[in-house]
């Protein structure tokens, strides 16, 4: 299952100078953004098939692109499309692959994110960690309405999460130590799992909340120190 292990240690927000986020989960909605760059494809090749379905798909193909030789996230993206349309039955074309690989700019932010980033920015530095390349993220950072601190991609590490590469970067990169460096993330499987084993202490954005299945995100175990519901919930504990 994709959930946590309950944990009872509570987060003591003052220990914290910088807060690290996962981007595509967390603070972009994703998984809306996946189904509607990959249900016309689909719809188009005369599959039916349910969200579910697709979501899950995808993950599975994306985790093992991500655990390969590294790839520019827009061609894992196309790479990972064949890899739904093998499963499904149809061969994407190549423009299906790059309209899908290019989505990533069009991807919604989730509604709390963008107030609830501006809100944290008064208390803490940020600096996301995402799966993603540096040209796509500027995309998405436009929607979110915030600069950040410290941006760090796949790109400029060459290696994807669960890695620790991306994570080891950005201990070089924040000009924090890693004890005052709080992790913010949806994904179990590419961001706690690693934080905790390299020290880090996290906080869960359960954005999936009761529905059932691990969606766009494989499953796995880990235990986050703090599970939330949303980002705003953080924003307003950190002004509590």
């Amino acid at each position: 299952m994709n959930r946590p292990v309950p944990s009872s240690i509570q987060v003591d927000l003052d220990a914290f100078e910088v807060l690290t986020f996962d981007c595509y989960g967390t603070l972009i909605d994703w998984e809306t953004g996946l189904l509607e760059a990959l249900r016309p494809v689909a719809h188009a090749h005369g599959v039916s098939a349910s969200d579910d379905q697709l979501l899950e798909a995808y993950a599975r193909h994306e985790a093992e692109l991500e655990a390969g030789p590294y790839l520019r996230y827009r061609e894992l993206l196309g790479s990972a499309l064949q890899g739904v349309g093998a499963d499904l039955g149809f061969e994407p074309t190549r423009h299906e692959m790059a309209a899908v690989g290019a989505s990533v700019g069009d991807w919604p932010p989730f509604p709390d994110s963008a107030d609830a980033l501006a809100r944290l920015h008064r208390r803490f530095k940020l600096a996301p960690i995402t799966n993603c390349d540096d040209d796509l993220f500027a995309l998405s950072a436009q929607r979110l309405g915030v600069e950040f601190d410290w941006v760090i991609t796949a790109q400029q590490a060459e290696s994807y999460k669960p890695s620790r590469r991306p994570f080891e970067l950005a201990f070089q990169t924040i000009d924090a130590p890693r004890e005052r460096i709080l992790h913010v993330a949806q994904s179990l499987f590419h961001d706690h799992v690693t934080a905790k084993e390299l020290g880090m202490t996290t906080v869960w954005i359960d954005r999936r909340g009761d529905r059932p299945g691990s969606g766009a995100t494989p499953p796995a175990e880990a235990e986050p120190d703090l599970a939330l519901p949303d980002l705003r919930s953080l924003a307003e504990l950190a002004e509590a």
